[in-house]
């Protein structure tokens, strides 16, 4: 908490976090107000925290004032049709991120399940969407024409809480027994005591090597998509299956066609036509942890690329959308890194890790519509560049036509 007191923010920046924890202190006290709830989930939509991808003590303030509400919602409230899903995953970041620097407790914090969704936003109708927000547009105008200006609470300062760690060592001493042995003529002779053996010192385990957090965690790899297919219970999603170089008897596999395949929904359907997802060639991330979705397992996630939403925007899931594109010439389960940040991947990512969460922010396309990884955008990167996503052999993964998009 001290590193995130001490972060140097631009003047827009301190100004947005003051107001968030403003608004921290209103949900202290009414946890449960819808509106602020809705904005907030919203606004954490396409975002990692809530300056974007940026931690900051807004972060933990919010977390303070809703854990303990979000620990008693229901799985309707987490993920239904009316449900916050956005803040229950920006909550357990926070609350498992070395980042923030809270150490919260396992029992104490918020326990999440990602295997239960219960609801996925179908797309929306772009035109009808824009006339909607017209209609708002307007609305609020008039409002301001009235002179009803809406205003924040009085900000107040958060109470900085020190917890102190004492650890107390007991030590419990045996007392030696002394044991009498009988002499001839009824004289008693002591036995001498046995001298006690120091114990050796137990020999101080080495300290884990731990890999610094990098996006070459996430195991990026070339896919082919032999079957893709609409979802039977959700409108929103598409079923593929998809081969990406997993070895015969892989968990989560199964034989087509005589390639060993995965399981893959996506929620495409309305976005990217169905027959532009047969028999082509994707980029998957290969090791998130599976995920049922509407009572089908998916076992990785396709690459998609949409227009990066502007300030205050929310995404409403009405495109455009263009999937990642890998070289012609590579094969499936080839894997593709970005420039700069070569390595081996972790088998499956840890979900209370974040690392997918973490890095995707900085997963961008070109003016030449090349995929690329912003370091800049990403403060846990360590370095300012910019690096393609290309194959081993220099092969670089692109898109149809969207520049300064979102990757994801």
């Amino acid at each position: 908490m001290a590193a995130l007191n001490d972060q140097k923010l631009s003047s827009t920046e301190e100004t947005e976090v003051q107001q968030w924890i403003t608004t921290s202190e209103r949900l202290k006290s009414s946890p449960s107000d819808a509106s602020i709830l809705d904005k907030l989930n919203a606004h954490l939509t396409s975002r990692a925290t809530l300056l974007g991808s940026k931690p900051s003590k807004a972060d933990v303030a919010i977390y303070e004032s809703l854990a303990p509400a979000v620990k008693a919602w229901t799985p309707e409230q987490r993920t239904g049709q009316s449900g916050h899903p956005h803040i229950v995953r920006h909550l357990d970041f926070v609350q498992n991120s070395g980042l923030f620097g809270l150490g919260v407790a396992d029992a104490d914090k918020i326990k999440v399940d990602p295997e239960e969704i219960l609801y996925v936003k179908p797309p929306t109708d772009a035109k009808a969407e824009k006339e909607r927000l017209k209609k708002e547009k307007a609305a609020a105008a008039a409002a301001a024409a009235g002179g009803d200006d809406a205003t924040l609470v009085d900000r107040t300062k958060a109470a900085a809480q020190a917890v102190a760690e004492t650890a107390v060592d007991a030590a419990v001493q045996a007392k030696d027994a002394v044991a009498a042995a009988a002499g001839i003529g009824g004289e008693q002779a002591a036995k001498p005591k046995k001298e006690k053996k120091e114990k050796a010192p137990k020999p101080q385990k080495a300290p884990a090597v731990t890999t610094p957090p990098s996006p070459h965690l996430i195991d990026l790899r070339v896919g082919h998509i032999l079957k893709a297919i609409k979802h039977p219970e959700a409108d929103s999603l598409y079923v593929s299956t998809i081969a990406m170089g997993d070895k015969p008897g892989t968990d989560d596999t199964e034989e087509y066609e005589g390639q060993v395949c995965r399981t893959v929904c996506s929620g495409l359907n309305g976005l990217v036509p169905l027959e532009e997802m047969q028999g082509r060639k994707v980029v998957v991330v290969a090791n998130l942890k599976p995920v049922k979705m509407r009572g089908i397992k998916s076992c990785a996630m396709v690459l998609a690329a949409s227009p990066r939403l502007k300030e205050g925007e929310v995404d409403d899931h009405k495109g455009p959308v263009e999937l990642v594109t890998p070289p012609a010439d590579a094969k499936a389960g080839e894997r593709v890194c970005f420039d700069g940040w070569r390595g081996e991947p972790e088998g499956v990512l840890n979900p209370k890790k974040k690392i997918w969460e973490t890095f995707q922010p900085g997963f961008t396309t070109n003016e030449s519509l090349e995929v690329a990884f912003d370091g800049s955008a990403v403060e846990a990167a360590g370095k300012a560049e910019t690096g393609k996503l290309t194959t081993a052999s220099g092969g670089t993964c692109t898109v149809k036509t969207l520049k300064g998009a979102t990757v994801r």
